[in-house]
């Protein structure tokens, strides 16, 4: 089992750059995609931490992530994020665009849209606002922390 660095809560390069569907005040309603994510690296077990820290806190406590492996550098199968341990496990079906799952017992499954972190901000944009249209959301790209 790998053990991630607690993310750098004080640095704004550290902040996880998200756009989340909102969510009705009564539970989680089953959505295609729940949002989208747009990692700095393709270093799973870096970027990893940064995302759960900046989820919201009713989605509970993940501790299930499916991946598509060809996304991302090699990861373990585990990793402690936290005092959490949080299983990784892989994918090799191509998705287009790529997803990665999130799983929180009792909570739900949210699946996230991953924007290629060798993405330029305006592409990111383009695909933040696309995942909104689709989805019939209002656009606007933006970091959501907790």
């Amino acid at each position: 089992m790998t053990h991630a660095p607690p993310p750098p809560l004080s640095s704004p390069s550290a902040a996880v750059r998200l756009r989340l569907v909102s969510q009705p005040a009564q539970g989680h309603v089953a959505q295609r995609i729940d949002g989208a994510w747009w990692p700095r690296s393709p270093d799973l077990a870096t970027e990893l931490p940064r995302l759960l820290a900046g989820l919201p806190h009713a989605w509970g406590q993940v501790t299930s992530v499916l991946v598509d492996e060809a996304v991302w550098s090699p990861f373990p199968n585990r990793l402690l994020v936290a005092n959490q341990v949080v299983r990784l496990r892989r994918t090799t079906t191509q998705h287009s665009p790529s997803t990665v799952c999130l799983l929180a017992p009792g909570r739900g499954r949210w699946d996230l849209m991953v924007v290629p972190p060798a993405a330029t901000g305006a592409e990111a944009g383009r695909l933040m606002g696309s995942m909104a249209t689709a989805l019939d959301i209002s656009v606007g790209w933006g970091v959501a922390v907790r």
